[in-house]
This record gives C-alpha cells, sequence and structure tokens, in this order.
C-alpha cells in the first residue's frame, strides 16, 4: 500500500513535469515544499504577454542646453563607453575615441541626437551597420561617419573599448 502511495507520487510528478517543460525545477521544488503550494498563474496560462503593453513609457530625451563644449563631448564619451549592448559599447567608444574631437558644434548635437533619442541600442546598431535603413531624422553626416566606422575597413582591431586618455 505504501509503494502504491510512492508509485502514484512518482507518476504525479511525471505528469507535472511533462505539463510544465522548462519550469519543472520550479514545479518540482513546490512540490516537496507543501507550505508553498499555491498555483503559479504564469506557469498555467497560454497567453502571450505583449511586454510593449506593460512597459512603462520612455521619457523624450532633452539635451542639455547651453552645455559647454569640452562638457558635452566628456558627457557624449562617457555615454558612447556605457551602452547596453557590448556591439554598441565597442562601436560607439570606438568612432568616439576617433572622432569626437573633430566633430563641430552641430555635429555634437547630431552625435548627442542619434546615441540619446532611439530609446532600443539595436536599431542604433541596425543603422550603423546597414541593417536596417536609417530613418530620415538620424539619417546626417555623423550617421555617414559612424556607418564607415562599423564597416571598418582598414580592419583595425576593436575587441576591446580603446582606454581613457588625460585631458
Amino acid at each position: 500500500d505504501h509503494t502504491a502511495g510512492i508509485k502514484a507520487m512518482a507518476a504525479s510528478r511525471k505528469y507535472f513535469l511533462s505539463l510544465f517543460g522548462r519550469n519543472f525545477r520550479h514545479v518540482l521544488y513546490q512540490s516537496r515544499n507543501p507550505h508553498l503550494m499555491r498555483p503559479n498563474m504564469r506557469l498555467l496560462s497560454d497567453k502571450i504577454i505583449d511586454s510593449s503593453d506593460s512597459e512603462p513609457p520612455i521619457p523624450v530625451y532633452k539635451s542639455p542646453q547651453n552645455e559647454p563644449v569640452d562638457r558635452k563631448r566628456a558627457r557624449l564619451l562617457y555615454q558612447s563607453r556605457k551602452r547596453g549592448m557590448l556591439e554598441n559599447g565597442l562601436l560607439l567608444s570606438t568612432f568616439a575615441d576617433k572622432h569626437l574631437d573633430g566633430l563641430n558644434d552641430n555635429q555634437l548635437d547630431q552625435y548627442d541626437k542619434l546615441i540619446n533619442e532611439p530609446s532600443n541600442d539595436w536599431e542604433i546598431y541596425y543603422w550603423m551597420t546597414d541593417k536596417k535603413p536609417t530613418p530620415t531624422e538620424y539619417d546626417n553626416p555623423v550617421m555617414e561617419l559612424l556607418k564607415i566606422h562599423a564597416k571598418n575597413e582598414n580592419m583595425e582591431e576593436r575587441i576591446r573599448q580603446p582606454d581613457l586618455q588625460a585631458k
């Protein structure tokens, strides 16, 4: 009688595991801890949740007004290095190291808008690498420089961000 109960428990665990696939550790943990036995509605739901509906809105970027040029360059250098993804961190930091000091005020504003306005870093990456067409508001001389830089026709090594230079 005791072994029949154990077999029934094992069969029910097996059934649970077949239902929940990748979440089997969670289900197994709950089945071993009776005080945690509460239904997990996310596990039981087959509804696909659209994350764009549940995410908070991203505020519109406003560039600092009356910012001194040296401070703007320093901020843009920092923002070029601290991205949400490695690919852009490498591309933008090497671009900033190579070109930032030579950009005029208008080009600095274009670069500022380009790296700070889009809410998705992947979009910037796709535009730089010509995987997606660049929207007209970002299609400017600085974007052309970025595209040339991303092609890396000189085969420069870009496996790490350049060292910061003391100024």
